[in-house]
């Protein structure tokens, strides 16, 4: 009978089918289901202020799918019903949103923990030069995507400009408390290969990047997270531009880590589209495949009990997060 704690010894039918990740969960006396909902994850668009080269959500300036206020007060309901621990709310840029803080302060003035997907350059649009001082205010916490801790491989992957942007705007967040010894305000960033290979051990980074920014830029964070680039959508199309696809799926799929399925997001959060449609996580969402027939499968219809024993809808794509140390929104799974 599957179990869902993983198993440690990896035995040798593992092999026999690669590239079924069902069958390698098989394989080591696992399967994949939920076993609580403790985050609502809310895409509230595609609109960006950038066109980043490994996005999974595919978003740009040019996108426009954003959430509807309509849709933006069935969240609120829920999170007024269910009382989830956490909102993470992404995008796109998710301050491009009009409801975005409309969404913060409701979620805070219930007592929910928010948690906000900032790509640091945004606040330097217009109407939204105040953000740092709206997060202080709301206590959000903020993960921002910063390839590299030089400008050289961070504008490679983000756009020219990106990375002086964006320390000038850790710099702004830094200045309200963000990030900084003592305060309570945190500032979390994210770390994706630029490339098609895995990230290296994730506290060995962290401790590289703390370093090389306060030395060279007078700046700080709380955390680095690594995150393993997902071969779905804009970063897929760069796999096989540059005929790396196979390589880079084969790569996955051998360092399959039975270690990793229990910390698995999907495990206990809920991602929620621009238009209210529900899905096992973020990659799904963007993959359009939803949660499994017969649950609910909007906003609208969510029923914590419903959800937090499912059965996680699976693909290729998920040897993404089971590789190596395991990758989740939260970085590494299986922790150094």
């Amino acid at each position: 009978m599957p179990q869902d704690l993983p198993i440690v010894k990896r035995p040798p039918e593992a092999a026999r089918a690669p590239d079924d990740f069902d069958a390698r969960l098989r394989a080591h006396g696992l399967t994949l289901r939920a076993k609580s909902v403790e985050t609502l994850q809310i895409n509230v668009g595609k609109l960006c202020n950038q066109a980043c080269k490994h996005c999974h959500v595919d978003a740009s300036p040019a996108r426009t799918e954003i959430m509807t206020r309509e849709t933006a007060e069935l969240v609120v309901r829920a999170l007024q019903k269910f009382r989830f621990e956490t909102l993470d709310i992404t995008g796109g840029a998710p301050e491009l949103n009009p409801s975005f803080r409309y969404l913060v302060a409701q979620a805070r003035a219930l007592g929910t923990r928010v948690m906000v997907r900032h790509n640091l350059t945004v606040m330097f649009e217009r109407g939204q030069e105040d953000l740092p001082d709206f997060f202080r205010a709301h206590e959000v916490e903020v993960v921002s995507s910063l390839p590299y801790f030089l400008e050289q491989q961070t504008d490679a992957q983000r756009g020219r400009g990106v990375f002086e942007k964006s320390i000038a705007a850790m710099r702004r967040l830094n200045s309200v408390g963000y990030g900084m010894p003592g305060s309570q305000l945190v500032l979390n960033l994210v770390y994706n290969p630029v490339g098609a290979f895995l990230p290296p051990p994730q506290g060995s980074i962290e401790a590289d990047f703390k370093r090389e920014l306060a030395a060279r830029y007078s700046v700080s964070f709380n955390q680095l997270y690594t995150i393993t680039n997902m071969p779905i959508k804009r970063f897929l199309d760069y796999l096989r531009r540059s005929g790396n696809e196979e390589r880079y799926m084969r790569k996955l799929v051998e360092a399959f880590n039975p270690h990793a399925v229990e910390g698995l997001m999907c495990r206990s959060l809920v991602s929620v589209d621009w238009e209210g449609r529900l899905y096992d996580c973020d990659f799904n969402q963007m993959l359009e495949l939803p949660v499994a027939h017969g649950l609910p499968q909007t906003i609208a219809e969510f029923d914590a009990g419903s959800l937090s024993a499912r059965r996680i809808m699976t693909g290729a794509h998920c040897f993404g997060c089971t590789a190596g140390a395991g990758s989740s929104c939260g970085g590494a799974v299986v922790k150094d």
